[in-house]
């Protein structure tokens, strides 16, 4: 995503979320006259879900998400952090770091990827979005753009064959 975001997708960049919030918002065609608002999470059994969202909703979530985002970067930038106990130091001593070679190369593929990505035909992009990205299943995307599962499934293993191309 990093700025390749498709015109009608969410335009918000992805933000690093506490591990307590389990919620994700997120629009679909934001410049077009009709946009709609999502709130994705897991239920009690785990099993995903999406629900349509109002936008005085969203906004609300939309700036806890930020005030939230805020108060994790003052806590990583001025508190001390203390989970160092002698098993997680004796974990990282037996880890080797990663090389700055490999840091460039992930980061490299995770650019490609990307790229290719925002290439794909807007469909295609925002269904493979949702499906790996949000963790939706296919029947939720379905739903979500009244559709049949399978036409979802379609345009994610055509939008996959396209990715294949492509590298």
């Amino acid at each position: 995503m990093d700025g390749n975001h498709p015109k009608n997708k969410d335009p918000r960049p992805k933000r690093r979320k506490d591990k307590e919030n389990p919620y994700t918002i997120f629009t679909v065609g934001i410049s077009s006259d009709e946009p709609h608002f999502y709130l994705s999470f897991s239920d009690s059994e785990g099993i995903r879900q999406c629900l349509e969202i109002g936008k005085e909703l969203y906004d609300m979530m939309d700036k806890f998400e930020l005030e939230d985002l805020s108060i994790m970067n003052e806590m990583d930038n001025h508190y001390e952090h203390s989970e160092l106990t002698e098993q997680s130091l004796n974990a990282r001593a037996a880890t080797e770091p990663e090389s700055l070679d490999e840091i460039v190369f992930r980061r490299l593929q995770t650019e490609r990827l990307h790229t290719a990505i925002s290439q794909l035909p807007e469909i295609q992009r925002r269904r493979v979005i949702l499906y790996y990205f949000d963790g939706l299943t296919y029947e939720q995307i379905a739903k979500m753009e009244g559709c049949t599962k399978m036409a979802v499934k379609k345009s994610v293993d055509g939008a996959i064959e396209n990715l294949k191309r492509f590298f």
